[in-house]
């Protein structure tokens, strides 16, 4: 079910994101050709003179008229999005307080260290999966070997953890970063093919200055993609390391209360 609920607020997120940008291009587009109908005293301009301005307009034509290669690219935009919308909305479903270190899993790990029953602690971390149950337990595991070792173990326990989230919102990052590359390079075919009909010399300034615009929308889109994906990623990054500091501080509080099973567990032979 949770997998389904991703989906389907990716998909809607996706269709919203992708909805926007089209809209406002067909705008701009219509707005544009309205002020080429009319002429200078608030008249409308001949049908032939009015033909050519439709010709050029909405967001159809400039995806599907900038060539094979121009198209592919922008279909490749298009997934660049939707998988930086899949993964930013999967890394914050994960990347929450409540799901890394559940309230349930801390109580019931404070009443078993408040009585000293280590096991009832590791029963309770083993039943309750998560990033805060993984730390505790490489605490727990270690508690015969001294304090320093407990300590080594969480902070190797909550690296691991760290770097669990980081293999995952670094896709989030590199959807961000292909962005601007794939719109970059759809800018650049466009000029390459924009400048070898202009060597033909059959070119009007009209239809080079369309085929140049429609080279630079391939850059518009990918900042588009990049630029709220390059945010999702920072925020979230600095959400999951806020955490990470936050379990491991309250593991190391758990740790005052080992270090005092430890003690006792050690005068326990000398009173015999």
């Amino acid at each position: 079910m949770n997998k389904i609920k991703k989906s389907l607020l990716a998909l809607m997120i996706a269709v919203g994101t992708c909805a926007a940008p089209i809209v406002a291009i067909q705008s701009l587009a219509q707005e544009g050709e309205a002020g080429q109908l009319e002429g200078a005293d608030g008249q409308k301009v001949d049908d032939n003179a009015a033909a050519k301005p439709q010709d050029a307009g909405g967001f159809y034509e400039i995806v599907f008229g900038s060539g094979i290669v121009g198209m592919l690219l922008w279909f490749a935009l298009f997934g660049d999005g939707m998988l930086a919308i899949y993964f930013s909305v999967d890394c914050m479903i994960m990347i929450k307080p409540e799901k890394l270190m559940p309230a349930r899993l801390i109580d019931k790990v404070q009443a078993a260290m408040s009585q000293g029953d280590i096991v009832a602690a590791m029963e309770a971390c083993q039943n309750t999966p998560s990033a805060m149950s993984n730390i505790l337990l490489a605490a727990f595991q270690h508690v015969e070997e001294g304090f320093d070792v407990i300590q080594e173990a969480v902070t190797a326990a909550s690296d691991l953890e760290q770097e669990k989230m980081m293999q995952r919102l670094n896709w989030v990052s590199v959807c961000g970063n292909l962005g601007p590359s794939l719109g970059l390079l759809g800018t650049v075919q466009g000029m390459i093919l924009t400048f070898q009909t202009l060597a033909t010399g059959n070119v009007g300034a009209a239809e080079l200055a369309k085929s140049i615009g429609q080279a630079l929308w391939t850059t518009a889109g990918g900042l588009i993609v990049s630029i709220p994906s390059i945010t999702a990623f920072y925020s979230l990054r600095n959400n999951a390391n806020r955490l990470i500091l936050r379990m491991t501080a309250t593991t190391m509080e758990f740790l005052n209360g080992l270090r005092n099973v430890e003690v006792a567990g050690e005068e326990a032979p000398v009173e015999g």
